[in-house]
């Protein structure tokens, strides 16, 4: 059974991850709209990967017969100066949910509950690669933010980007 504390906090965790696949589904249609449908495709990843971590983390509760309580879901901008800037608010924004992240594990080692240590190293590392993945970003843009046919490629190059179901719910029955 989990604390009250680490339930409560994991159920702040699954609005954050909404929150952020919201945030996601935002740029994915600003840039949509700006014509960058390859920027699109790569924050509609992002989007599918969050709601899927909301969906990991809901899973755990139930695995656990906890309940899930689903909180509504605060506004998201929807319109970014830039891709560069899209990019940007998304490391600030994985650098956020990586403190989150942490402050869940810091509760669980706190509570001795080694299986919710163990959900929440996935998620450690996960983080690790968002925040690798927003940076990598940012240094793609920024060497060809002005040059248009440098960001023609960019964006071509990031229509290929596919979703690939995570490993905590790869070996669940949909």
């Amino acid at each position: 059974m989990l604390s009250q504390k680490l339930h409560d906090a994991i159920n702040e965790q699954i609005n954050a991850e909404l929150w952020s696949a919201y945030l996601y589904l935002a740029m994915s249609m600003d840039a949509e709209s700006k014509g960058y449908k390859g920027v699109a495709n790569w924050f509609y990843v992002q989007f599918q990967e969050e709601q899927d971590h909301a969906r990991i983390f809901m899973n755990y509760l139930n695995s656990r017969d906890m309940k899930v309580v689903l909180k509504p879901i605060a506004e998201v901008p929807a319109i970014w100066d830039s891709v560069l800037a899209m990019y940007k608010q998304t490391l600030e924004h994985e650098q956020k949910v990586t403190s989150l992240i942490n402050n869940l594990a810091a509760i669980a080692n706190e509570d001795r509950d080694f299986a919710s240590i163990n959900r929440l190293v996935w998620f450690i590392d996960e983080q690790v690669e968002e925040e690798e993945s927003a940076r990598e970003m940012i240094t793609a843009v920024e060497a060809v933010e002005d040059n248009k046919y440098g960001m023609y490629m960019l964006d071509k190059e990031l229509a290929a980007r596919t979703y690939t179901t995570p490993s905590p719910l790869a070996t669940t029955a949909e």
